[in-house]
């Protein structure tokens, strides 16, 4: 994928396993399946029922664990985290999972897919309250607020905890003796259960089922609380307040092709976006081209509708390191010259219809473009099978001012002037909803549309939004 310069950075990925004497081991290959979600940081706790133990670090996967770390961490019981800083920064001290000890009621681990909107409120009550934060994540929260609770039960604490969360999340909670699962009440992010033997498994993508040889079971629903121990698998409501909302974007960008998100097959929601996206916006062209890596479906999809040959246009390097996706501009600009190069023999002398998946600021889609027409291309027309992207996203995707998307301040026809595009067209609201599978239901979907609509699933806070676009977002 192009996250790193296109400006939509995946999110976070957790993995968990009870009952498994390798549990460390397996729960390494779930989060390498899962690596796409996030490059940042990552890291694995363990229990062998009586204490635990754990290893992270910041980068890769195999760049955390390549000196035999894994083999000090022990136990049946892991969970797991692959980090993109969505919420607090980068830096050690807030990669996960979180371990928190106590002296008199052991310890509790902790790792969160997602990202709360009122974390800053929750902080500035538990430190006028005494609680002293060691990470800046909003993830440390929940962990503060489990241990302030009244409760007796630790399912009660974190029932308790849970209820004054907004936002989206995604939680693997572990102690000693067990591992709780939880996901909020409008299902923003994904979650799912396998069994391998006798040991239950969990992901933030199913994907990671079929590399550790786990066999699905369902999904986790909004609202529900899992509780995982020796003795099999409880499930408990701690909201009865449901309002399903999955993250479009999931569909449309983040998730594995070969991964499952509520019934439904990434790889097949993807082409049949793009047969959506011919349907409404077809052209006369001599080939169809996708941006790799997530756009390749759609791309298909968008061939297969029109008849139009797809062709590979675009040629991925997988061999460039991390160290050429820099924040700045100038250096993301030309780390798509890093990543990406036309084939000449494809597009040259040829009009080209270049599917991507969305546009956010603007700079990818203008230097593809550049790219198509340098290695001949007579037209380059332009297809996207999402909506413009023309609100913040709260929720875990790393765009939260208006500013940053081209879409807010720009016409269709502006932008294709900026990308210098032949045309330009994007898929309708009713086309992506069709294209995944889903039906308006009155306001609800079953889909989180706020980044393309506006409308948010959930209160937006005060402090959660820069101040220059509070005004735009303060409404559902």
């Amino acid at each position: 994928m192009l996250a790193e310069i296109k400006g939509l950075n995946e999110e976070c990925g957790v993995f968990g396993i009870w009952g498994h004497e390798e549990a460390p081991q397996i729960t390494y290959y779930g989060l390498h399946s899962l690596q796409h979600r996030g490059q940042e940081g990552a890291g694995i706790v363990a229990t062998d029922s009586e204490k635990m133990s754990s290893h992270k670090g910041q980068g890769l996967i195999t760049e955390v664990f390549q000196n035999g770390e894994l083999k000090k961490v022990k136990g049946k019981g892991a969970i797991g985290h692959v980090r993109y800083a969505t919420a607090g920064g980068g830096g050690f001290e807030n990669v996960q999972p979180f371990l928190f000890h106590s002296q008199n009621n052991g310890s509790l681990a902790l790792a969160h897919n997602g990202n709360l909107v009122n974390a800053t409120q929750l902080k500035q009550q538990l430190e006028n309250q005494g609680s002293i934060f060691q990470t800046s994540s909003d993830t440390e929260v929940l962990a503060h607020l489990i241990k302030r609770s009244g409760h007796f039960e630790l399912k009660d604490q974190i029932k308790n905890a849970l209820s004054m969360l907004k936002g989206a999340y995604a939680f693997l909670i572990m102690t000693e003796k067990e591992m709780i699962v939880a996901l909020d009440p409008n299902g923003l992010r994904p979650l799912s259960v396998a069994m391998l033997g006798d040991a239950y498994v969990v992901a933030s993508e199913t994907c990671a089922f079929d590399v550790v040889g786990a066999t699905y079971l369902r999904d986790v629903e909004p609202g529900e609380m899992l509780i995982i121990n020796d003795e099999g698998m409880k499930s408990e409501r701690f909201s009865i307040n449901i309002n399903r909302s999955i993250c479009s974007m999931e569909y449309i960008y983040f998730s594995r092709p070969d991964s499952n998100i509520d019934g439904i097959n990434v790889h097949s929601a993807r082409k049949n976006l793009g047969k959506k996206l011919a349907e409404e916006s077809g052209i006369e062209a001599d080939v169809v081209t996708g941006v790799p890596d997530s756009s390749i479906s759609a791309a298909i999809g968008y061939a297969e509708a029109t008849g139009i040959p797809y062709e590979l246009g675009l040629i991925k390097n997988r061999y460039v390191g991390r160290t050429f996706i820099q924040p700045s501009q100038a250096l993301r600009e030309q780390g798509v010259r890093m990543k990406l190069s036309a084939v000449r023999g494809v597009v040259e002398g040829k009009r080209v219809v270049m599917v991507d998946d969305s546009i956010v600021r603007g700079t990818t889609s203008r230097r593809i473009v550049t790219m198509l027409r340098e290695a001949g291309a007579t037209e380059v027309h332009v297809r996207i099978s999402s909506p413009p992207i023309a609100h913040p996203c709260f929720y875990g995707i790393d765009t939260s001012t208006h500013e940053e998307l081209i879409a807010s301040s720009h016409s269709v026809e502006e932008i294709r002037q900026e990308i210098g595009a032949d045309t330009l067209s994007f898929l309708s609201i009713e086309g992506l909803l069709s294209g995944i599978g889903r039906q308006y239901e009155g306001e609800n979907c079953g889909q989180c549309m706020a980044c393309f609509t506006g409308k948010y699933p959930t209160e937006i806070y005060q402090d959660t939004v820069l101040p220059h676009v509070k005004e735009a977002v303060l409404t559902k």
